[in-house]
């Protein structure tokens, strides 16, 4: 029996354009909620319809501004008052995930505090999608679906037909993706290593593997600045690729990245739909996470696997 009639999903402000396509991948309506704002910047998010022993999922990615993040959690808190049988919070693009861990004296382990603002909010299952780092998970009290953004990347990289396919790494700390990557489509990889001056500043990168002759597809899970990607896309030309893609599940695009992404040897970035996109580029392609989502929500209301959706 379908339990279609007991979910209703909802949307934060950032994240419309995508909930609206998960709705109705799903086959529901976007629940109806609204935003009141104040004229000193304080806002207000409510629920205009009733919510009272439903599923409710709320879709809300939480990058810059921390505004985003507030008003997740005050819908969270808003749907728990209301008497919401459960609350998942649905975070495409879960911000703050890049300070997991104490990498100097003195500074937050911000993604833990999250993870706690939403638990005290309210939460009692989180879905998402390419955590930066696989231990936020642990941060989390309660059920997350950590998805993975390689059930739409994989199926696009296999319609390119790239006869001398190499997948890379831009760094050091993507080496377990590419060769995630590698495995599926059977073939090699190789690793930029970097050293960096200060955050989004690298001091110098070299390149551990042959790429000669090869069609490149470096692997990441975010891109800010552009700056890391594009260094070492040229580093690929400059050794001797023959083509140089790339594959990213978070278009942070911040800075100088579309103009970097314009002015580099990309082929093409091929990105997916979790952080809206500023500006449009003919080297942009953007694949939507809808279906997925949908799915796994789905999943989670009739009580099935989700591993399996990323069994290749």
């Amino acid at each position: 029996m379908s339990k279609k009639h007991l979910v209703s999903i909802f949307s934060g402000r950032a994240s419309t354009y995508l909930a609206e396509k998960i709705a109705a991948e799903f086959g529901i309506e976007l629940g109806q909620n609204i935003v009141t704002e104040f004229s000193d910047g304080e806002f207000q998010p409510s629920f205009e319809e009733n919510i009272r022993g439903r599923d409710v999922f709320i879709v809300q990615s939480t990058f810059a501004p921390a505004d985003n993040l507030f008003e997740l959690l005050m819908m969270v808190e808003s749907a728990r008052r209301a008497s919401a049988r459960n609350i998942v919070a649905v975070i495409p693009y879960f911000g703050f995930a890049r300070q997991d861990r104490k990498d100097k004296p003195r500074v937050s382990i911000a993604s833990k505090l999250v993870a706690n603002l939403l638990a005290v909010a309210g939460v009692t299952r989180v879905i998402t999608i390419d955590l930066h780092a696989d231990q936020i998970q642990g941060f989390f009290d309660v059920p997350v679906d950590h998805l993975y953004a390689s059930s739409i990347f994989i199926p696009y990289l296999r319609e390119l037909n790239l006869p001398d396919l190499t997948m890379a790494s831009p760094d050091t700390g993507g080496t377990r993706r590419a060769a995630t990557y590698a495995k599926i489509m059977n073939t090699d990889f190789v690793i930029c290593y970097k050293q960096r001056a200060k955050p989004n500043e690298i001091k110098q990168m070299a390149l551990v593997g042959d790429v000669k002759d090869r069609d490149i597809v470096l692997v990441d899970d975010i891109i800010d600045t552009a700056g890391s990607i594009t260094k070492a896309a040229q580093l690929m030309v400059d050794n001797g690729a023959k083509s140089v893609r790339a594959i990213c599940t978070h278009p942070v695009f911040s800075g100088q990245a579309y103009e970097r992404i314009e002015n580099s040897p990309f082929t093409e970035v091929v990105v997916a739909d979790t952080i809206p996109m500023k500006q449009q580029s003919d080297k942009i392609t953007v694949l939507s996470t809808a279906r997925l989502f949908a799915d796994v929500i789905g999943r989670v209301e009739s009580n099935q696997s989700i591993s399996s959706l990323f069994k290749f």
